[in-house]
């Protein structure tokens, strides 16, 4: 399969080095066996591993002690790794550069997702968890099941909820649950590799 771009690496000691995507898995850490090798005694022997599967990269942390994150959020499972999303490891900064495929083959023009607050981001994770199912008639999450999940207040979906109508453009009309959830799958702002992880 074409592989193509290239991992840009930040070290504190050796500064920004750049690792072209010449596999289609690659382990990251700090021992000489990887594909990847990070010199920094933050990262674990055998750190993460980067996939990429169809059109897309993919993330997974190999059990490291300190952790992998995607935009400072900790990741538990394997997740999507868009062109520019920012990958720590310990102190080791990666980013994700010049993958043309990375957000999937689109049949129409569609809209950037808003920025999110990783709060809104997660209100919405939780909105579409149901839709993991596939069943064609599966509806989003209600405001008690997202808040039961984020162990918050009906309220504070509901203003979170408030606001995403507002940054997606759906300030009136019917339905808009349900348009949001759709909404967020279709501009990437939430994916299945998120639901997966999250579920």
């Amino acid at each position: 399969m074409p592989v193509e771009g290239h991992l840009e690496i930040r070290t504190s000691s050796s500064g920004r080095t750049v690792r072209p995507l010449d596999a289609a898995r690659l382990t990251v850490g700090s021992a000489s066996t990887n594909d990847v090798v990070v010199d920094d005694s933050s990262v674990s022997r055998v750190h993460a591993l980067f996939e990429c599967l169809g059109s897309a990269w993919f993330i997974e942390d190999l059990g490291s002690r300190n952790g992998t994150y995607v935009n400072g959020q900790r990741i538990t499972g394997r997740r999507a790794v868009r062109v520019d999303d920012e990958v720590r490891m310990g102190l080791v900064r990666i980013v994700l550069r010049g993958v043309a495929g990375s957000v999937g083959t689109l049949t129409a023009v569609i809209d950037e997702p808003p920025v999110l607050t990783p709060r809104e981001r997660d209100v919405l994770v939780a909105l579409c968890q149901p839709l993991l199912a596939g069943d064609p008639f599966t509806e989003p999450a209600s405001i008690r099941e997202v808040a039961a999940r984020l162990v918050v207040s009906d309220a504070a979906v509901k203003q979170h909820l408030a606001n995403l109508y507002v940054k997606f453009g759906m300030i009136e009309g019917d339905r808009r649950r349900v348009r949001l959830a759709n909404a967020a799958l279709s501009t990437g702002a939430v994916n299945l590799g998120d639901l997966g992880e999250a579920s």
